[in-house]
């Protein structure tokens, strides 16, 4: 990592700038498939996924044999895994259920809010190099809680043509609906706009590379909403004399095995931590299967040493972390003051991974510094907040005259007459 040593405030911005990626091309390709999605349906899925994924699918949908045969593959030990964190996430977004509450705002006037689930979600679950599993879990079980009726789910085949079987007995496990072996930018536009096999949905949810990332702010165009812009995952700690070194470093190093442009920020005020996490580092990275992917991205990462645990607030409140890691001196006061970060997670013991899978909270957080304004995915990113009104005779009669003045006021005689005429007849 790059050590930098009590940097000028004036600073701060262009060291924490994440790498900006020439968009321009990458747009024009997406767009292209997206658009042949639209017109051509599950033919041009199939091309795609020829050319993209190396694999010939006939039937994209997932049979019942497929998915017996995933269950079965299963080991025994993973399954009580997926069964503990499935229990905790119902558990943790079962409680951000709201009930109704009608509100008398002036007599004779009644307001309240219902929360409707969105109809059809989409979720999209990356191959690749992992099997994301636990994002299945982290989508499907709160749309499932949240009452959506129909839950689909995208994710690419290998060139033999399966998913891999962890990911379908997650599915099934979750209440996934349907199950399409589709990858890539080609996965979101059928679930955008629906082609012979796939349904087209409302919402589009989950990660994926910078090609499914644009293909999700495409659909967002077409009045397909997405849970949240995202870029590379990233991780900031913020550690003191009392955090421990081999812990510190791997936090850092469990992000930045997610992909060579991970980022990784460490703020310390103690300069011997630095050493100690830096040889800690080299030492576990080299146990790591996946050491050429993390060794990678812990050579844009930065390591900077600071005066005062306050300073280190300001930092990552100007960097907004998407995974913001306290192991401070009275961690949990410190984060209390958080104010821009996806998740935080407070204390030596409390390692990123629990928030990443079996914890209970969402692991699907807002990240290139979105989380200044965007919240992770919970039970509302299912739903749609709907607001209703009643007014009685007499409840007309005690704003009808502030609406009339309101409205004549704007010019809009039509408002104002929807009132004078109630008004009237009263």
């Amino acid at each position: 990592m790059e050590v930098l040593k009590f940097p000028d405030r004036n600073t701060w911005g262009s060291l924490l700038k994440r790498p900006v990626m020439e968009t321009a091309a990458l747009y024009s390709t997406v767009e292209k498939v997206m658009e042949k999605v639209r017109s051509e349906g599950d033919a041009a899925v199939r091309e795609y996924t020829r050319l993209f994924d190396k694999a010939d699918i006939k039937e994209l949908r997932i049979t019942e044999k497929e998915y017996l045969e995933a269950e079965r593959s299963v080991k025994p030990e993973l399954k009580e895994a997926i069964a503990l964190a499935v229990k905790n996430i119902e558990t943790f977004h079962s409680s951000q259920q709201t009930s109704i509450r009608k509100i008398t705002t002036a007599p004779g006037v009644t307001c309240w809010q219902k929360s409707v689930a969105i109809d059809k979600v989409g979720l999209y679950i990356p191959g690749g190099t992992a099997p994301l599993f636990s994002t299945v879990l982290m989508l499907a079980v709160p749309a499932l809680i949240a009452g959506c009726r129909e839950i689909i789910m995208c994710s690419p085949p290998a060139d033999n043509g399966k998913i891999h079987p962890v990911i379908l007995y997650a599915a099934r496990l979750a209440g996934v609906t349907d199950v399409f072996k589709i990858g890539g930018a080609q996965a979101i536009g059928a679930m955008a706009y629906g082609t012979e096999t796939v349904p087209g949905v409302y919402k589009i949810f989950g990660p994926g590379n910078q090609y499914v990332m644009a293909a999700k702010q495409l659909a967002a165009r077409e009045a397909v909403a997405i849970d949240m812009p995202a870029g590379p995952s990233e991780v900031a700690v913020m550690a003191d004399e009392s955090a421990i070194p081999s812990f510190v470093a791997s936090d850092l190093l469990s992000q930045a095995e997610h992909g060579i442009d991970s980022q990784v920020l460490l703020l310390t005020t103690s300069e011997r931590l630095i050493d100690e996490v830096n040889d800690e580092l080299e030492e576990q990275l080299n146990a790591l299967p996946r050491k050429s992917i993390a060794g990678k991205a812990l050579k844009h990462s930065k390591a900077v040493l600071l005066h005062t645990v306050d300073e280190m607030l300001d930092m990552v409140n100007e960097y907004a972390p998407e995974h913001l890691i306290i192991s401070v001196n009275g961690a949990e006061k410190v984060a209390e003051q958080v104010i821009n970060a996806g998740s935080v997670f407070i204390g030596n013991y409390t390692p990123e991974s629990a928030g990443d899978y079996a914890s209970g909270t969402n692991h699907t957080l807002p990240t290139h510094g979105f989380a200044k304004a965007y919240n992770g995915v919970n039970l509302d990113s299912f739903v749609r907040k709907i607001t209703f009104q009643q007014l009685t005779k007499e409840g007309l009669g005690n704003i009808g005259s502030a609406i009339e003045i309101m409205a004549e006021a704007e010019g809009l005689r039509a408002h104002s007459n929807a009132v004078a005429l109630r008004m009237k007849k009263n």
